[in-house]
């Protein structure tokens, strides 16, 4: 393997994620959010994360996200974590699952969002999050 080469596997914002024997279970991703009037808070939404490590990474690594609007504001405060990768002794790659569980997630107002994810201080990638808006329903 090609020295420090972490890999972005997986990056998903999802319903809920969990981690069991070493597996990253993801439910339910998604990219827009529908409501009849803003602003709506989504109460319960994760991110699912799996990034995997050469040898040479070994160590602790930082980890940022950030949710900014259209104007690039931040809509919530930045979620910053610290990630241990440890290697046994004949492992090439290892891979590490993070899991963020966000609650009360509020937009403000239609249009687009970008959930940005740094790893130790270098911008890895983006996803989208549009916010839609649909016609009120009668029960």
């Amino acid at each position: 393997m090609m020295a420090g080469n972490m890999k972005l596997e997986i990056f998903a914002l999802c319903d809920a994620a969990t981690v069991s024997g070493g597996k990253l279970n993801v439910l339910g991703a998604f990219d827009s959010v529908f409501a009849a009037q803003a602003p709506v808070v989504h109460s319960q939404c994760a991110l699912s994360i799996r990034l995997r490590f050469s040898r040479i990474e070994e160590g602790e690594h930082r980890i940022r996200i950030t949710v900014v609007d259209e104007d690039g504001h931040s809509i919530m405060p930045n979620l910053d974590g610290k990630l241990g990768v440890k290697f046994g002794t004949d492992e090439e790659s290892v891979v590490a699952n993070f899991i963020v569980n966000i609650q009360q997630l509020k937009l403000e107002r239609f249009g687009s969002y970008s959930i940005d994810l740094a790893v130790d201080g270098r911008h890895e990638t983006s996803l989208p999050l549009v916010f839609k808006q649909v016609a009120a329903t009668t029960q």
